[in-house]
């Protein structure tokens, strides 16, 4: 299998900037200027560039490849902010997810509507990204404050573009979604019987 290194690093730049530029909309311009730097460190830039196709994300080739496990992937979302597997915990047996704060959250709009584009831009659409979320995310394990926050974006988007995604909106519908739901969500991976610990003092006024 042959690397292409050079392609690899025109796609992520193409990328960043994209994505540079969705911040620029929603109003986390400054803070996307740190999007995905981990790509170029070794221990994830070597392997995507052996893996690069061009129309999708290395890291789906490199599970292909390698059983279904992401040596790029355990790197990477444990480093990035914006994915949802950096708010997730394992406990006995089972999968702790806390909210993604406002402006991550944000950021992964962003990506989203950016990889969107990089990856499929002759076929690009305003609900492409909303059609995207709507897919992947009954396999990602989040809150449901996150998932209601960000599938409202991607409707948003779809509907009216950023219009109604400037930073006053989407301040307001966070708080508006995340005060209806708990700030955890507790995900069964298997059939146990072990119960969970009893939570602290402090923890049950919550």
């Amino acid at each position: 299998m042959s690397s292409h290194p050079f392609k690899h690093f025109l796609l992520v730049i193409k990328h960043r900037h994209q994505v540079i530029r969705n911040g620029f909309h929603l109003g986390i311009f400054f803070h996307c200027f740190r999007h995905d730097l981990s790509k170029f460190s070794p221990a994830e830039f070597f392997t995507s560039s052996k893996y690069y196709k061009g129309n999708g994300s290395p890291v789906y080739y490199e599970r292909l490849h390698n059983n279904y496990y992401s040596k790029v992937c355990q790197h990477h979302t444990k480093r990035n902010k914006h994915h949802w597997e950096y708010y997730t915990d394992f406990l006995a047996g089972r999968i702790i997810c806390i909210n993604m704060p406002y402006v991550y959250s944000l950021e992964y709009v962003a990506d989203v509507l950016s990889a969107s584009k990089t990856y499929n831009k002759k076929d690009f659409k305003s609900e492409s990204a909303l059609n995207y979320f709507n897919d992947v995310k009954k396999h990602y394990y989040m809150t449901d404050g996150t998932e209601e926050f960000l599938t409202e974006c991607f409707r948003r988007y779809k509907d009216s573009g950023f219009k109604n995604l400037k930073k006053k909106d989407t301040k307001k519908l966070y708080k508006s979604i995340m005060s209806k739901y708990p700030d955890t969500k507790i995900f069964d991976t298997i059939k146990i019987d072990r119960p969970l610990p009893p939570l602290a003092n402090d923890e049950k006024k919550k």
